[in-house]
């Protein structure tokens, strides 16, 4: 099938648009943090990539982080598990929080980019980035169909899957290299929960909203 000479020039740029994203605009910002199911996710980069994708705010469209004018690409293994964030969550500095919203690594399957989905923390890895709170909040699917590991709390991560759970700090430590994040230590998914109530912002947490 043949294609009209616009429609294929389209393609064509879209295809020449390298790290940035294609994908239409959507306010995944202001989803609601709180599912029927549990908290809801977006996914900005899929288990086993290496581009620092995120979510730019303002235009609402998934970029490639730059770093000295390049493409962030890291150089270590990909990502471990689909990486994102917890739409209506604010980690304020003026409380310690780096100023972005809650960050989550969802054990799975790869997850498309931009894929809103509810999970269950199961963990919080406290970490230090230069000097200011990261926390990493450690989650599984809420559908167990779509799990990839029985590990339904805290314990059963850290005692059937101890070795996956040094593995993911051993990448969060690692991945931007040697020294620039350092651990506080693990905490269960009654932690992760009470941090995500922490930074939620209020009613805008609550609200049922789709992207638009």
């Amino acid at each position: 099938m043949k294609l009209p000479i616009p429609l294929f020039m389209a393609l064509l740029f879209l295809m020449s648009c390298g790290g940035r994203s294609t994908e239409i605009a959507k306010d995944y910002e202001h989803l609601p943090t709180y599912a029927e199911q549990g908290i809801n996710v977006v996914v900005e980069i899929p288990a086993g990539t290496n581009h620092k994708i995120e979510y730019d705010k303002e235009n609402k469209v998934f970029v490639v982080d730059q770093r000295n004018g390049k493409d962030r690409i890291i150089d270590f293994l990909p990502y471990p598990g689909n990486y994102g964030f917890i739409p209506s969550t604010y980690m304020d500095p003026a409380l310690g929080g780096d100023g972005d919203a809650l960050d989550v690594l969802i054990i799975g399957e790869s997850m498309p980019q931009g894929t809103v989905m509810a999970v269950k923390p199961i963990a919080a890895l406290l970490l230090i980035d230069e000097g200011e709170e990261d926390t990493k909040i450690i989650a599984v699917p809420a559908d167990p169909q779509l799990r990839v590991m029985n590990a339904d709390n805290f314990q059963d991560f850290s005692i059937t899957y101890d070795g996956a759970k040094h593995i993911i700090e051993t990448w969060f430590l690692y991945y931007d290299g040697l020294g620039t994040a350092e651990s506080k230590g693990w905490k269960d998914g009654q932690y992760a929960m009470k941090e995500i109530e922490k930074w939620a912002m209020g009613k805008e947490a609550n609200k049922v909203k789709q992207p638009k």
